[in-house]
């Protein structure tokens, strides 16, 4: 008899999560029964140093080919510089040895340096350290072998492993540190796959997989990607120490006290100050006695603890917390020191109760239980620069469109340390999963996941934006020994957070129909899940950030060739109809053999915002049953056609500002049944959602708004009320009569006015399927921009609404930080919009600017940007 089985007979409630959390046979959780609680007390503690470490990053020398004979301790001609962390590309693009990969086709040429064997070297005096000295990499892609001073260390392989080497007898005076990075392996796709040039050996090792041919980027990165470092020893060591949450002030401690066998003793210190808001300094202290290693757990009571919150629902604080030991005897001491964050998230069932083939997907978060709005995140870069700089850039945009989860998917990579301090700091919870995809880890060898899972664990636990653990991405069969081995280490190293041997699976879903199955949009307007953990419709950037990887002779050819550049920065290089698909969603808005890039661009975003805004509100308007979205995808790997809302520079595309407004906490809606509503009477359902009681004592007036080709008002919906709402309210119907159906374009306009002042604006676009070009054909509005400090204010000063208004700042689309975008401004209305610079900027609209027959003429050649 199965589980499900017995289960229906005895009639128990039990949930998929209860069912896998007994075949992982985890043993117990970190935290034991009887943890010792410690009294803080008010004022500064006095903190030892710690034994110290010698950073070995910045410049090291770079050569190609030869073997151990030739390399170790010989000298090396022809080398380069490159940097560390970094990319073996990127010190061949800084040398001048390789074009820019992201520029037209180079990525063709670039990719060859990945299938090469490389040599680094850096050389540095004896640290002065206390013994016994550690070598430690914190991140080699993907193979590599290291040598000090001629002798072999080892061998590592694995792109997540965090690995160190016992140095001492080894180190001089002088020293030579050599790494061969071994070429990466190449597979052929398998038969019958039409993916040309994808390398399929990202299946046989453990590597961000995303950049080995399919998904827009054919460069596999190569490279010493994360810090390398030599570090003392002190006497007794604090092995990863693990704060987490305990309850609303109450905070868990452990750590793991490492040091000689005959016995130790000594003082732990801890010191707790707020890090991103004034709470004076706590601070504790305790004697510790113990052999070898032994594991010392603890609660501390934090007075007038501040919880942390995700994006919208309240601010997310810190805390910073230090920790000493100092051993009895004058040894060396140890230091410690990281953030944290007080909340707790747990997983509720649906409103339908406990079910073995389904998680329990509803986010509890700090005792309340919410709808999730996010979006998948995409491994930055094939170069390897994820620079604090880049991370800052994409999260802001995230948290801009209200994005409360972003799901590092299991073809990227396991994030680093700034990627989570920054979701830390901005309030966006991770859904982190492993590096697995379509069955893998059937493939891949176990050892390298296992200490992938366990280097991950330990080094991401004490983040509180990270709430999810996840096997990987898109598994048929995502219930296996090796997941189960994930779930266990979750258990054992963390216990904390849920994890999930796959996804979709359990009742999420991922639905691509309208793109691969190349169905309607109408399929995506009509979609419902228990929980979207992906979908989405792949739409061009920005023409300006097109131009920037475009060569000139292809700037001005339109159409474009099917084997220019264009048609190379598409999701499969064209290989799988990229091109055909792309004209199919633009030829529901223009005509795509002739309108010319810029307009190209529009419309193919145009289409993006149908896939994914109504997707965002249906799903808000079915909470509870429905109980989060993630749409795929935020950010790209290469610039490309691509289901990113911001392209692969940082500049946004109308999709961003479209999830904005969709995402938004206080927000009106009109639901999108279908792209036409022509021939029928119809009733468009109108919702208002509050979800941090933004509404509370105040009134409040929605009004929906229907509006003819040329702007002339069909008819007018209004609804009162007052005080904040508990669940999405359903508001008033707008009717659509049979005669007024008929006509093309039609526009729907939703507003919310709190206290008389405007709070939220939606609007929608219907009836243009069969009248080409009839969104940019409209009566043309006239604009005025003005702008002070922080803020650009956009008057229409016409007699019809300006549609799809966007402040932009021309050459600078990837750094501009508009507040706002894709508005409807009516006849005598001025919008303010923040703007971070106030230098060249310029207003663009679908009826707004040159005419509509200029703008389908071919770009004007651009020369491009240098990366």
């Amino acid at each position: 008899m199965s589980e499900q089985e017995r289960l229906a007979e005895t009639g128990e409630s039990t949930s998929l999560d209860m069912i896998e959390r007994r075949r992982f046979e985890a043993g117990p959780a970190p935290m034991g029964e009887h943890p010792r609680v410690v009294a803080l007390a008010l004022g500064e503690a006095s903190h030892a140093a710690g034994a110290g470490d010698m950073r070995l990053d910045g410049d090291w020398e770079l050569a190609r080919g030869g073997d151990p004979l030739a390399r170790v301790g010989k000298p090396w001609s022809e080398t380069i510089q490159a940097r560390v962390p970094g990319s073996i590309h990127s010190a061949l693009l800084g040398a001048g040895k390789i074009p820019d990969p992201t520029f037209g086709r180079n990525q063709e040429t670039a990719r060859d340096f990945s299938y090469r064997t490389w040599w680094m070297r850096r050389r540095f005096a004896r640290p002065a350290l206390p013994p016994p000295q550690q070598l430690v990499f914190e991140g080699v892609c993907n193979k590599c072998r290291v040598w000090l001073n001629g002798v072999q260390l080892g061998a590592h392989e694995g792109q997540f492993g965090r690995f160190s080497f016992d140095v001492s007898r080894h180190l001089r005076d002088e020293n030579d540190l050599t790494v061969c990075l071994d070429a990466i392996d190449q597979h052929s796709p398998p038969e019958g796959v039409n993916r040309a040039r994808q390398n399929v050996s990202w299946r046989q090792t453990v590597v961000a997989n995303n950049v080995y041919g399919w998904h827009y980027s054919n460069l596999p990165s190569i490279g010493i990607w994360r810090s390398v470092h030599v570090d003392g020893a002190p006497a007794v060591k604090m092995e990863e120490p693990f704060v987490f949450t305990r309850g609303k002030s109450d905070v868990g401690l452990i750590v793991t006290l490492a040091g000689p066998a005959n016995g130790w003793r000594g003082r732990l210190t801890g010191s707790v100050c707020g890090e991103t808001f004034k709470y004076d300094t706590r601070w504790f202290q305790v004697q510790v006695v113990g052999s070898g290693r032994s594991r010392q757990e603890y609660v501390i009571k934090l007075p007038q603890a501040r919880l942390w919150w995700p994006v919208g629902l309240g601010e997310p604080n810190l805390y910073r917390l230090k920790l000493s030991f100092v051993p009895e005897g004058g040894a060396a001491p140890d230091h410690w020191e990281g953030t944290f964050g007080i909340r707790t998230v747990t997983m509720a069932p649906l409103p339908e109760g406990r079910r073995p083939d389904k998680y329990e997907w509803t986010f509890v978060i700090n005792g309340q239980k919410q709808f999730i709005k996010g979006t998948g995140w995409c491994t930055m870069d094939p170069l390897m620069d994820f620079s604090r700089a880049r991370y800052e850039r994409f999260l802001d945009m995230a948290a801009r469109q209200h994005c409360q989860m972003v799901r590092a998917w299991g073809s990227g990579m396991v994030e680093t340390d700034d990627f989570y301090d920054v979701c830390d700091r901005k309030g966006i919870m991770v859904m982190q999963e492993w590096p697995t995809a379509w069955n893998s880890h059937e493939q891949q060898p176990p050892e390298l996941l296992e200490e992938t899972v366990r280097c991950g664990i330990l080094r991401l636990r004490n983040h509180p934006s990270l709430v999810m653990y996840g096997a990987g991405n898109e598994s048929s069969r995502p219930q296996h020994p090796v997941t189960y081995a994930m779930g266990r280490m979750a258990v054992e190293l963390d216990g904390t957070r849920p994890y999930h041997t796959g996804e979709p699976f359990g009742g999420s879903k991922h639905d691509y129909g309208t793109y691969w199955a190349r169905k309607h949009i109408d399929h995506s307007l009509q979609m419902t899940a228990d929980f979207w953990g992906e979908y989405g419709l792949a739409s061009a950037p920005q023409a300006e950030s097109v131009r920037r990887y475009l060569p000139e002779d292809e700037q001005e050819l339109w159409p474009p060739k099917e084997d220019g550049a264009f048609a190379y920065h598409t999701p499969v290089f064209n290989t799988a109809d990229d091109m055909d698909r792309q004209r199919q969603f633009v030829s529901y808005f223009t005509d795509p053999q002739t309108c010319g890039l810029d307009r190209y661009c529009t419309a193919s975003q145009l289409a993006q915002i149908m896939v994914l805004r109504t997707c965002i509100e249906r799903s808000r308007a079915r909470w509870p049953n429905c109980t989060g979205v993630l749409h795929y995808k935020l950010n790209d790997n290469y610039p490309a056609v691509s289901w990113a809302t911001v392209d692969w520079y940082g500049a946004p595309k109308l999709s961003h500002f479209a999830v904005r407004n969709a995402q938004a906490p206080l927000h009106v809606a009109v639901l999108q049944p279908s792209c036409s509503i022509a021939g029928a009477n119809t009733r468009l359902e109108s919702w208002l959602f509050d979800d941090a009681g933004a509404l509370a004592g105040h009134k409040w007036r929605a009004r929906a708004r229907l509006f003819g080709p040329d702007f002339e008002l069909l008819h007018t919906e209004e609804q009162e009320g007052a005080g904040s709402i508990q669940a999405p309210l359903r508001l008033k119907d707008l009717p659509v009569g049979w005669t007024q159906a008929m006509q093309a374009p039609l526009f729907v306009v939703a507003d919310l006015f709190v206290e008389g002042e405007l709070a939220d604006r939606a609007w929608y676009f219907y009836n243009f399927e069969g009248k080409r070009d009839c969104l940019f054909d409209r009566p043309r509005a006239d604009l005025e921009l003005s702008v002070a400090e922080g803020a650009a204010s956009v008057a229409n000063t016409g007699s019809v609404p300006a549609i799809g208004v966007c402040v932009r700042r021309p050459g600078n689309a990837h750094t501009f930080t508009p507040g706002d975008g894709f508005l409807w401004i009516d006849p005598g209305e001025t919008r303010v919009i923040a703007v971070d610079s106030a230098d060249g900027l310029a207003i663009e609209a679908l009826n707004a600017g040159e005419d509509p027959a200029d703008a389908r003429k071919a770009p004007k050649a651009r020369k491009p940007r240098a990366r």
